[in-house]
Order: C-alpha cells, then structure tokens, then sequence
C-alpha cells in the first residue's frame, strides 16, 4: 500500500518550484563584454610583457611542464612517486614506459619555450626549434642517471643531518627541501642544455608550493640538504659546494644591481655568495654580494653578512644582553 507523503518531508520540498535565472546576455551586457573581449585582445594590452599574436602560438603550458615534472619524479623515485605496487620485473617497464610517455611532451614544450625565446612565429615555421628541442631532450635523458645519483647522496645528506627522520625514505616522502631540491635539480640541467623559461617554471612550481626559491642556474654540490626550508633563497650565480646544510629563512643573495648605461639592471654577472664545502648556515641568515663563505664556516642564526670570510670561521650574533629596569627607568 502506497503511502502519501507528508507535508514537509523530502519529497514534499522537492515538488516546490524553483525559479529559473536567466543566462542570456542582454544587449547592453553583450555589447560590453564585446568591448571588454576587443581591449584585452589588443596588442597594446601585451606591451609590458613584450608578448604580441606572433609568439602566442609557442607559448609553453605551465600545467604540462608540472605534469612532466610529476613523472620525472617517478622516473628517479620510482615507487614513492607514482605506481607504487612495483617489483623488479615491472620496474623496468614502468620506467621505460614512463620515459616515453615523457618524451613527446617535454620536446613539445622544450620546443615551445625555445621558439617563443627565439621571437615567436606560427607553430608550424619552427622546424629548427624542434630539432633542437629534440636534441635537448636526448641529453637531458642521458643525463637521468647522474640526477638520481646526486639525489640519492642529498636524501642521504637529509637523513643523516636531521635526528628527527626515521628513515632516509621519510625524507623523500615528507621534506619539503627534498621536494625543491629535486625540482632544483631538474631544472638546472635544462638549464645548463640551454633550455629557456622551462627551468623557471619547474624551480617556481616547487618554490610555490615549499617557499623554498632555488634558481635553475645556480651551482649545487652534492649532499645538500636544506632543513625546513620555508623562506630559503638562492640566487641565480650562487655556488654552493658539498656537504652543505642550510636551515629555514637563509638568504644566498645580491647585494646590489650594477646599472647599464639606460639604468637597467645588467643581467648575469656574479653578484650572489660562494659557499665551499662542509659549511652550515643557520636559521634567518643573510649573506649578500659575491663573497666567499671558507669551507668548514658556520654562520649563526640571523647573521648579517656581506664580506668573506675565511675556513673555518665561526660568525654568530654579537652577545645579547638583559637587564633589569624598574617603574620604566633605562628604557
């Protein structure tokens, strides 16, 4: 037997109307956004940013640098990334497969960043872009092998410079500075192949997301570890040798920008700190200019420095003091 139902249930309030809104445009609103559509299309819109309708054909995508970066994660970690069900039989497959799966992409926006640094053109007019991206990713490929390596010595660094990891395999799933310094690592050697634009997407992608802001160009040694991480800086002409351990809110940066003769900053020249080996730099240092940080030095937490310094050097704050005041008198 059918029972009704009753005022007020579910069934009830689903049988009320409901007003419909309209989503048509209105010629006034029609009219507008034809205007707002016309003023953001124009090439005058584009002139900060020096883009114009020749070069929108070979723009790279940000989301398909950052999906390639993901498997390439896989590819060096393979079972923390990606498939973990893996065994030694499948793991050549997956790898295998995953390479190739890679490899159209990352020529595709190779190729796109090369030619949109080149000037831009219609996709199709850049053959020798193509060639070159094809031959960039070739070697980028050839060069896997010794990326992992120098991971596999900063996960090592990790584990051993942190009490707190349980595991070297903690590191690789939860440090955020393992995470920047694998994109990091990434991305230099695109750089060092010639690749434009890729490798800054790839280095602020990670940055983004831990805070930690390595430029692609600077030199890293092995066995770097960075603990914590948020708010570290490393400039572009930085060198860092081996053994090196950085904490949270350390800054590798430039003291001052030399000016060219239109009073634009000239681009390139070393203006960013040589760190050599086995030195550690604590939290909220700063360290400017081109100079040289002598190996086996530690740098105190919220150190001001802007002059090198020789090995061995121990640089900590100047003391503190406490004093008592009372009714406010001293202050």
């Amino acid at each position: 037997m059918h029972e009704p139902s009753r005022k007020g249930s579910a069934d009830h309030r689903n049988t009320q109307p409901v007003q419909e809104h309209s989503d048509r445009w209105t010629d006034d609103e029609a009219s507008t956004l034809a205007g707002v559509v016309e003023q953001l299309c124009s090439t005058e819109r584009y002139r900060a940013s020096n883009l114009d309708e020749t070069r929108l054909g070979t723009l790279p995508s940000r989301d398909a640098v950052i999906a390639i970066v993901e498997d390439l994660r896989s590819v060096l970690f393979p079972g923390y990334f990606g498939h973990s069900e893996l065994d030694q039989e499948s793991l050549h497959f997956r790898i295998g497969a995953t390479l190739s799966h890679i490899r159209p992409r990352l020529v595709e926006q190779v190729w796109r960043g090369v030619a949109f640094a080149r000037g831009g053109s219609a996709p199709g007019h850049w053959e020798g872009s193509r060639t070159d991206a094809q031959a960039m990713v070739a070697e980028f490929f050839a060069r896997l092998p010794l990326i992992k390596e120098r991971l596999a010595s900063d996960v090592q660094a990790a584990y051993e410079g942190d009490p707190a990891a349980s595991s070297p395999d903690e590191t690789v799933f939860c440090y955020p500075g393992m995470m920047a310094v694998m994109s990091y690592r990434i991305a230099h050697e695109l750089y060092r192949l010639g690749v434009p634009l890729i490798p800054r997407i790839v280095t602020e992608h990670a940055h983004s997301i831990t805070g930690i802001d390595i430029h692609p160009a600077a030199v890293v040694g092995e066995r770097f570890f960075i603990d914590h991480g948020t708010g570290v800086v490393i400039g572009e002409t930085c060198r860092i040798g081996d053994r090196v351990r950085l904490y949270q809110g350390v800054t590798l940066g430039a003291k001052s920008f030399p000016m060219d003769e239109s009073g634009k900053p000239i681009k390139g020249i070393p203006r960013h700190p040589i760190v050599e080996d086995d030195v550690i730099i604590y939290s909220g240092a700063t360290i400017l200019g081109r100079v040289t940080i002598g190996h086996g030095s530690i740098i105190g937490g919220n150190v001001w420095l802007t002059r090198s310094i020789p090995p061995g050097s121990r640089i900590v704050q100047a003391q503190s003091r406490t004093d008592r005041f009372q009714d406010g008198s001293g202050i």
